[in-house]
C-alpha cells in the first residue's frame, strides 16, 4: 500500500482564544521546537506564557464550542484514533514561470505546416478581449503562462491506515501536497461518507 509517513507533533497548545477574551473560541498550535535564537522577543514571551519553549510554526483552529484544552498542553497523533479518513492542506511545490502547456495542459501548435518557432505557444487570445473594438484587455481568468505552483492545496478523503503513537508518525495513503519536509496541516476529513459496519 503506497503510503506518506508524516510527522504529526507533538504540537502545543500555545493559546486558548475565548468570546470573553477574543470574541470566538479557537485553539492556536505552535509545532517545531526550535533555539530562542531563531525566534524574536514577541513570540519568546509568547510561548513562554503559555509555559512552553520557542516555536517554528503557529496554527489556529477555530472552534464551535468551548474546549478544555489549556496553554501548555500537549497534543500528539492520538486524537486521531479511531479516524478513518483525513484531509490534508499543504502548500503545493513551485514551478516558477510556466508556458501554457505545462501549466493550463494546451495542445500547442501544429508541429508542421508552416508553424516556426510557435509550437508552444497559446494561440490568439482576440476572442477573449473585454468589449470587443473598445479594449483589447483580456477577461480576467484567461488561461496564459505565468507563476505556477507555491499555492494552497486540500487534498480530501485520504485514508489513515495506521498511526504510531509512540515517534508521533501517521500514514496517509497517497502523496500529499508540497515538498518533501513541508508543513502540513491535518484535519478529519469533513466530507468523507464512512459506511457503518454492522
Amino acid at each position: 500500500m503506497p503510503v506518506t509517513v508524516v510527522q504529526a507533533g507533538p504540537c502545543a497548545v500555545t493559546q486558548v482564544k475565548t468570546p470573553e477574551s477574543d470574541g470566538y473560541h479557537a485553539v492556536q498550535l505552535g509545532f517545531g521546537e526550535i533555539k530562542a535564537k531563531f525566534s524574536n522577543f514577541p513570540l519568546i514571551g509568547h510561548t513562554a506564557k503559555a509555559g512552553v519553549g520557542p516555536r517554528k510554526y503557529f496554527r489556529e483552529i477555530r472552534l464551535k464550542d468551548a474546549t478544555d484544552r489549556k496553554p501548555g498542553d500537549s497534543v500528539n497523533v492520538s486524537i486521531f484514533d479511531g479516524v478513518r479518513f483525513v484531509d490534508v492542506i499543504g502548500t503545493s511545490k513551485g514551478k516558477g514561470t510556466a508556458g501554457v502547456m505545462k501549466r493550463h495542459h494546451f495542445g500547442g501548435q501544429p508541429a508542421s505546416h508552416g508553424t516556426e518557432r510557435k509550437h508552444r505557444s497559446p494561440g490568439s487570445l482576440a476572442s477573449r478581449a473585454t468589449w470587443r473594438g473598445q479594449s483589447g484587455k483580456p477577461k480576467k481568468g484567461v488561461r496564459m503562462a505565468g507563476h505556477m505552483g507555491m499555492d494552497r492545496v486540500t487534498t480530501r478523503n485520504h485514508p489513515l491506515l495506521k498511526i504510531d503513537p509512540a515517534n508521533n508518525l501517521l500514514l496517509i495513503k497517497g502523496a500529499l501536497p508540497g515538498p518533501n519536509g513541508g508543513l502540513l496541516f491535518i484535519r478529519k476529513s469533513i466530507t468523507a461518507r464512512v459506511r457503518e459496519e454492522k
